[in-house]
């Protein structure tokens, strides 16, 4: 006699709750994707009072980040006082903030710090400095005092391989876009015909500072991607990027050499990615399982 196995309405419901959970997975995966890395060559001590410093630092921004999506921190004995490099490396005092894209909710958010620190600590092992930039979120931590001091230094750029030539329209949107974003005082998104973009400062810059860090990473965007269809340029407190609506391209010239830095990446996103497939065969097989008729 041939079996015969009849899915019910609760297994379509299943069903769909596992296709919600995979939809969630794959945007949360967007979100956390790496971008570059940055680490000092000084290192800490491993249960130093600076390492002790710096958990505490990293833990209240994972639970800052729940309520806000910018917040910066100083902890240790001499954060009244200005830091220079002349800091010892046993020196306890520790300064950082994290950041996360401004049309970010607070859930989203608080996972992508949470993401970014995971990786920070395996990128850049009992650095006394370091930063890491996640699709949706940046988080930085010194031994010596940075916060709201202007850098407009470059840290990465990244121009599609494909571009476009004697596309006077492209280009007169293209610049449209890059002048509502240059204007922006903190996060703004802007699009023109099919051209889209964004920028944004850190929190720790005042409005002219901001103006200024945009005005370079905007020029920066003309003058390394050229003709580009679509760039990213992320500079020392602000970034701007802008593509053509539905243009997608992975062989990209970036300028991003940090590979220790994106084989972690790649291997948290794949132990990630495995640990949802085994979860969604194995509710699958108890959601057949139970609703067979033979």
């Amino acid at each position: 006699m041939l079996s015969r196995r009849t899915l019910h309405p609760h297994s379509s419901t299943t069903l769909f709750l596992l296709l919600l959970l995979l939809s969630d997975h794959l945007r949360r995966t967007t979100a956390n994707v790496f971008i570059y890395a940055g680490c000092t060559q000084e290192k800490f001590q491993p249960s130093s009072a600076f390492e002790t410093n710096l958990n505490t630092l990293l833990t209240s921004a994972v639970s800052s980040s729940s309520q806000s999506s910018y917040n910066s921190f100083a902890l240790g004995k001499d954060t009244t006082s200005p830091a220079t490099a002349a800091t010892p490396p046993d020196e306890p005092a520790v300064y950082g903030l994290y950041q996360c894209r401004g049309d970010l909710s607070l859930l989203d958010c608080s996972r992508c710090v949470q993401s970014a620190i995971n990786q920070i600590s395996l990128v850049c092992p009992y650095a006394l400095g370091a930063s890491l930039q996640l699709d949706s979120c940046f988080i930085r931590y010194e031994h010596m005092d940075f916060l709201g001091k202007f850098d407009a230094g470059l840290r990465y750029k990244k121009c599609s391989a494909k571009s476009v030539t004697n596309d006077e329209e492209f280009f007169r949107r293209r610049d449209d876009v890059l002048a509502d974003v240059e204007g922006a005082i903190g996060f703004r998104v802007s699009s023109s015909g099919l051209v889209e973009g964004f920028g944004q400062c850190l929190g720790d810059l005042g409005a002219a500072d901001c103006t200024a860090c945009l005005a370079e990473a905007v020029g920066k965007l003309k003058t390394l991607c050229g003709s580009a269809v679509a760039a990213d340029v992320f500079l020392g407190q602000c970034y701007a990027r802008y593509w053509a609506s539905g243009y997608f391209d992975t062989s990209s010239d970036s300028s991003n050499e940090d590979e220790v830095g994106k084989t972690v990446a790649i291997i948290v996103g794949v132990v990630a990615g495995v640990a949802v497939f085994i979860v969604l065969v194995s509710v699958c097989r108890r959601a057949v399982g139970k609703n067979s008729l033979y």
